[in-house]
């Protein structure tokens, strides 16, 4: 059976404008649809005792979401395979166990309530943190998530992460039917005295031929798996953190490599990971390192 796109929604609007983001990249890619909504109200009202007839609000809810949902997915897409799902289950553990048997995850970048950011926050760290799969938080200008712009910009860090990623975004660019911007970002760490000018500029044209030739060498076998997409290879001087998400203003898609150490709450997402998540203009990938 072929693995499903797995979005999960709370009722909130960000959640509504990830699962239409999820809509459409599930028919770009031609994949089945899986809508989750996890609660823990089946826990929570099994533990008090019932005296009346009427249904609990919250499974009430819980099942409204889920319609809703459906409904909204299917006008969206009607031809799409969609699969609605309720889970008495945390979000953050649902989404991760869902993670094990799907292609790929989408979450919002806010939900519901007064304090929707911070909680929503920590599932959306979580999830783009140790999830088995891709994820992508869906956040941005309405420009970048309708999809644009055009472009697709991936991050091309250390061996250990970046094989994925790239031919995640390339994969992402050969369906949309856009370019890559592959980009390499380097740092001369070495601080030189005014008197050394010449010298601090021959250190930074080497690390820049160093952040290029690594570049080409990282794209070479990935880029042949999908001729038809062009792709653009940039280097950029200076801290990580900063570039990519400012690339980001332009691109209809940002995606970065992880590691995939496992862990809770995101603690194994490095500096740009994090900094992407808050700041991006665009929806923001995170691709496991197999």
């Amino acid at each position: 059976m072929e693995r499903p796109l797995v979005v999960g929604v709370d009722g909130s609007d960000g959640s509504l404008t990830a699962l239409d983001w999820a809509v459409d990249e599930a028919v770009r890619l031609g994949l089945p649809l899986r809508i989750v909504y996890a609660s823990l109200w089946e826990r929570y009202e099994g533990a008090v005792p019932s005296f009346g007839g009427e249904r609990p609000v919250d499974e009430v809810m819980a099942e409204h979401i889920a319609a809703s949902t459906d409904q909204r997915a299917r006008k969206r897409a009607p031809d799409a395979e969609v699969h609605p799902v309720v889970v008495p289950e945390d979000p953050a553990d649902a989404l991760l166990r869902a993670s094990y048997e799907a292609a790929a995850l989408v979450v919002g970048s806010s939900g519901r309530g007064v304090v929707a950011g911070l909680l929503l926050g920590s599932v959306g760290l979580a999830v783009a943190g140790c999830a088995h799969c891709p994820v992508t938080v869906v956040r941005g200008g309405e420009r970048n998530v309708r999809g644009e712009c055009g472009r697709v910009v991936v991050g091309v860090g250390g061996p250990d992460e970046s094989g994925a990623a790239v031919r995640f975004a390339l994969r992402e660019a050969a369906a949309r039917g856009c370019e890559v911007q592959a980009v390499r970002v380097w740092r001369c760490a070495e601080q030189h005295p005014a008197e050394h000018v010449a010298m601090a500029g021959d250190t930074a044209y080497a690390h820049e031929r160093r952040a290029s030739v690594f570049l080409a060498d990282a794209l070479e076998e990935p880029q042949a798996e999908y001729p038809e997409v062009g792709v653009r290879l940039t280097t950029v001087e200076g801290p990580a953190h900063k570039a990519l998400p400012a690339l980001s203003a332009e691109a209809d898609l940002l995606v970065l490599g992880s590691p995939g150490r496992q862990g809770r709450f995101g603690l194994q997402l490095g500096r740009v990971s994090h900094a992407a998540l808050h700041r991006s203009a665009c929806p923001v990938a995170v691709v496991p390192h197999p």
